[in-house]
């Protein structure tokens, strides 16, 4: 980064079923797609320059929703001293899809990383899926089987080199006017497809065809091949990123 450039880190939300997920790809409709044409359109960012200047912080898939993601971008220092972060706001959020909310900025550091998070907070709605039955009290004890630091190949779509060790440092329910409709996790990262994994285990927890001896061998014994299938992305939810300031 030039002495001529400042780092900014933002904020957003926006709804996943009108995505093809968050990363940019070629030919189709993304969230940082949209982003980094809206800055383009702005003058603020080149053209010629390619997605990494605007960087998100999570990955999501196609149909996940997000109530709070962030990224960071590179501008021209002048045009931060000249533009209020209400304005700058305003400016990007105006160019942006309807699905897409532009919600905050500010400056960081130049060698602020965005996917360096405290933590990530995901919410599933588990009865979204069909067939979905509240098992009662009990789906808080199934819950605490996926807190802790463990091997989570088995609840995740593992990439090659990816180190497949994740610390959760809580699953619990998610309860809504006195009703439970999912779960909350909260980690530092997750895998991918970790949290839609885990939400199938506990579907197949409520119908009776797995019990929680099956969940806990499949953390305890990742080297025994276990799918227990990935539940849908439509009722996801990645709720919020805790950054240090």
């Amino acid at each position: 980064m030039s002495d001529a450039e400042t780092r900014l880190h933002f904020r957003i939300g926006y709804l996943g079923d009108a995505f093809h997920g968050s990363q940019i790809q070629p030919d189709v409709r993304t969230v940082q797609g949209e982003l980094i044409h809206a800055f383009q359109k702005l003058g603020w960012i080149s053209k010629e320059e390619q997605g990494h200047n605007l960087v998100l912080s999570s990955r999501t898939d196609a149909g996940v929703h997000v109530r709070v993601n962030g990224g960071t971008v590179r501008v021209a220092r002048s045009l931060w001293d000249t533009i209020t972060p209400r304005k700058f706001v305003r400016a990007v959020d105006d160019l942006l899809p309807n699905e897409i909310a532009f919600l905050d900025v500010r400056e960081v550091d130049a060698d602020w990383n965005p996917r360096m998070a405290v933590h990530r907070v995901y919410r599933y709605r588990l009865e979204g899926i069909e067939f979905w039955k509240d098992p009662g009290e009990v789906i808080t004890e199934w819950l605490k089987l996926f807190e802790g630091t463990y091997d989570a190949r088995n609840f995740a779509r593992l990439e090659p080199g990816k180190n497949p060790i994740r610390t959760v440092l809580s699953c619990t329910p998610w309860v809504v006017d006195g009703r439970t409709v999912g779960f909350e996790i909260i980690g530092e990262a997750f895998l991918w497809n970790q949290v839609r994994r885990t939400a199938m285990a506990l579907h197949l927890l409520a119908l009776g065809e797995i019990t929680p001896e099956d969940v806990q061998n499949a953390i305890q014994q990742p080297e025994i091949n276990v799918d227990f299938g990935v539940a849908p992305p439509d009722w996801l939810i990645l709720w919020g990123v805790e950054w240090e300031v």
